[in-house]
């Protein structure tokens, strides 16, 4: 977009045709990444560093670790981030049985 308007095409008509809103499209122009998305992702980095330093340790601890950081978060949130992260326990994370079902037997 900022090139096409450096060309001198009009920004309403660049968003016309790439059916774009220029509300949202200005919103974003001004600030490109949310603080939402900002936060999340320093809070998703003080869990990484935790989960690094200690592999054993589950979410509970990780997120105790990440407030001493700085980073404060709901032990939810931190469930959540580290559960979208596949940021398992070495020890808590349950095995399935190891066996697939067979096939379907019949009694005729």
């Amino acid at each position: 977009m900022k090139e096409l308007a450096a060309d001198g095409t009009p920004v309403s008509v660049t968003c016309r045709v790439l059916k774009l809103a220029r509300q949202p499209y200005y919103r974003w122009l001004e600030k490109p990444v949310p603080d939402t998305v900002l936060e999340q992702a320093y809070r998703a980095d003080a869990l990484f560093s935790a989960h690094r330093e200690d592999p054993e340790f589950g979410y509970r601890f990780l997120a105790d670790e990440a407030r001493g950081s700085g980073a404060v978060m709901a032990d939810r949130t931190a469930w959540r981030i580290c559960r979208d992260n596949r940021w398992w326990s070495v020890f808590g994370k349950k095995r399935g049985r190891g066996k697939k079902a067979g096939p379907c037997t019949t009694i005729s």
